[in-house]
């Protein structure tokens, strides 16, 4: 069994669904400390000027750190309306624009509070449109497995499951020890990603964008497209 470990982002990248998709169970790591500028609360779209961050704000405090889970979302601020506008106006003449644009005007309407919670919420529906409904998604808060070693948390999270396979990401090669794992029975798999060309708007392609730019462009297609099928 294949398990996939990763924090929840804003809107994620392809790579995001390609773990999700060849994991057997995928955990949301929505219980370790937010990384102030990581994915967690920003992602990139297309326009016709170029790439577009937008960006979720929140309110987060250096001098005491939160977990992803408790960070909440500065409403104070409009940002859910600027978001729904940069959609609505860079993707207006893309293929599938008026089938899935009233999946974010919902989102964007909705009062949220905390961060975590509209980032999976977003990353479930997403995942409904790539035909992945029925992949086992659960959030590490919920599983009441702690240690103070993240190596082996990540172990007792994957024997939980009793998964003997580990789906990291890239950068995990920079911290994750193979070694324990293997100790434990457990093999790691460095995800090696080929990010796919696919039809965009706006000229010259550019990779490493949210999963959204995909999906108004192919729409029902993307799946294939995004494991590169």
């Amino acid at each position: 069994m294949m398990i996939g470990i990763l924090q929840p982002g804003y809107l994620p990248w392809l790579g995001f669904f390609e773990q999700l998709y060849y994991s057997d169970v995928f955990v949301l790591y929505d219980d370790v400390q937010y990384d102030k500028h990581g994915w967690r609360n920003r992602n990139r779209i297309k326009t016709a000027n170029g790439e577009q961050w937008l960006t979720v704000p929140v309110i987060y405090s250096l001098k005491n750190p939160a977990p992803i889970k408790d960070v909440k979302i500065d409403n104070k601020q409009k940002w859910a309306k600027k978001h729904l506008s940069s959609l609505r106006q860079n993707y207006s003449k893309a293929s599938y624009y008026k089938k899935y644009i009233g999946l974010f005007e919902d989102i964007y309407s909705m009062d949220w509070e905390c961060l975590a919670d509209m980032d999976i919420y977003i990353i479930l529906k997403l995942a409904e449109i790539l035909g992945m409904q029925d992949k086992k998604i659960v959030r590490s808060s919920e599983l009441n497995i702690e240690d103070d070693d993240k190596i082996e948390r990540l172990i007792k999270i994957c024997k939980y499951f009793q998964a003997n396979s580990f789906y990291e990401g890239a950068a995990g090669k920079n911290y994750i020890e193979k070694d324990v794992f293997e100790k434990a029975g457990i093999k790691v798999k460095f995800q090696d990603y080929a990010h796919p060309v696919y039809n965009q708007l706006y000229g010259e392609f550019i990779p490493y964008l949210s999963i959204v730019d995909l999906i108004f462009n192919h729409g029902e297609n993307s799946l294939p497209i995004l494991i590169n099928a």
